[in-house]
């Protein structure tokens, strides 16, 4: 397809959570006329979850689509220019950089704002998607609240899995711990940690083999993979910690990222290694991945956009 640009705008928005939302906010208060595309997943992915009780300002809490609307209309409302449509491919050979949209047509941009956002890894069982949000989760620090005094399952391994299992263990009665292999690839320190808490019960070389429920989980069927023994175990919540992909991977090749495709920015900021290109959520981010910090690296990237911008003289 040619590279024949129908568009050119100053700064372009690849993403809709909360850090693609608040910088088209900022970024319209600053009069940069931002255009924002959506992305696969309007709103990212507070849309899949439901109460969101930790972010300032809901004091009764907030369904996470409804908080993803609200972003949205505040956005609009401010002047951004907001549109369905994926970014399918790039080309930052040269500046302005060019974003293809929808495998469509191109725009220009002085400046790009990277929201993308990072995707939940999941076990790709029915049960699993069925009662996701009834239940089923993919972040203890968001979601564990709500089973406090309640028995949950977690299943994971590595140094994430052993984190959120020793935060439901703080919060919750019994923690039963699925690990695929005889052993976790968590660090030494962690391990021991998850070891030595009581109420942790971890179950090895095993898998889910279905969650149970209706319109709340009940309770999560463990095989093991050396017995083919099922155990029945009751529950209330279920926990994925099996790890999150960025969606990054339309820019490969032009922006620094680290092994596992999350975006490297200058710390402290959200500059990448291209110059009037700026990452902001969960696509840069993978310790925190929370709503709040997301809006906040959104923030910043519209404020480095802004001062980028101002210095080359286009706003």
């Amino acid at each position: 397809m040619s590279k024949e640009v129908t568009e050119k705008v100053h700064v372009l928005i690849i993403g809709s959570g909360p850090a693609g939302y608040t910088a088209a906010i900022y970024a319209a208060r600053a009069n940069m006329k931002p255009v924002l595309y959506q992305g696969i997943q309007p709103g990212g992915q507070l849309t899949i979850t439901t109460e969101v009780e930790n972010y300032p300002g809901y004091p009764d809490g907030v369904q996470g689509p409804e908080m993803m609307v609200e972003f949205e209309k505040q956005a609009a409302r401010m002047g951004a220019d907001i549109r369905y449509g994926i970014a399918s491919k790039v080309d930052f050979s040269s500046q302005p950089y060019k974003v293809e949209i929808d495998e469509e047509k191109w725009i220009e941009a002085d400046a790009v704002i990277i929201s993308t956002g990072a995707s939940a890894k999941w076990l790709g069982i029915e049960s699993e998607q069925r009662l996701n949000g009834y239940g089923v989760s993919a972040c203890a620090v968001c979601d564990g609240f709500f089973f406090r005094g309640k028995e949950v399952a977690i299943v994971g391994a590595g140094d994430t899995a052993a984190e959120e299992a020793m935060y439901l263990a703080k919060l919750c009665t019994t923690v039963h711990m699925i690990v695929r292999r005889d052993q976790m690839r968590a660090s030494k320190v962690m391990q021991e940690r998850v070891i030595n808490t009581p109420n942790i019960k971890i179950y090895w070389d095993s898998v889910t083999d279905e969650i149970l429920g209706e319109k709340n989980v009940e309770a999560v069927k463990i095989k093991n993979t050396k017995t083919n023994e099922i155990q029945q175990v009751p529950i209330s919540g279920f926990f994925v910690a099996i790890g999150h992909q960025p969606n990054s991977d339309i820019f490969k090749g032009w922006i620094d990222m680290d092994e596992t495709g999350y975006i490297k920015t200058v710390p402290g900021t959200s500059k990448t290694n291209l110059e009037g290109v700026f990452a902001a959520g969960d696509v840069q981010d993978k310790n925190y991945r929370q709503a709040v910090t997301a809006a906040g690296s959104g923030c910043m990237a519209a404020l480095d956009a802004e001062r980028y911008l101002s210095a080359k003289g286009l706003v």
